[in-house]
């Protein structure tokens, strides 16, 4: 199977995502809460190439696999809700 270049095939789309990425990567957030943010991002966007290069990316940085299961729902995963959960607000659709 051919990858989209999605570079090529839908260049502002692609700025944006790099904008986004630019973006959280500028945030205080830990590298953990960034992970689950771009691990459920890629959840919501179908785009099973990029969950599982963030979820790897996460379990290197000490994600643990019960949060990372947990991501799909995480307003009711007492794994991922904490005091601060609100300043980690992930994608939603």
């Amino acid at each position: 199977m051919n990858r989209l270049k999605i570079n090529t095939a839908e260049p502002a789309g692609y700025r944006a995502m790099i904008a986004l990425e630019k973006y959280i990567e500028s945030t205080e957030l830990t590298t953990r809460h960034k992970d689950l943010i771009k691990i459920r991002a890629s959840q919501i966007n179908g785009c099973a190439y990029c969950v599982d290069m963030h979820t790897t990316d996460a379990r290197k940085a000490g994600e643990t696999e019960r949060r990372i299961y947990n991501i799909n729902v995480w307003h009711e995963s007492p794994f991922l809700m904490s005091r601060n959960a609100l300043s980690w607000p992930l994608p939603k659709k």
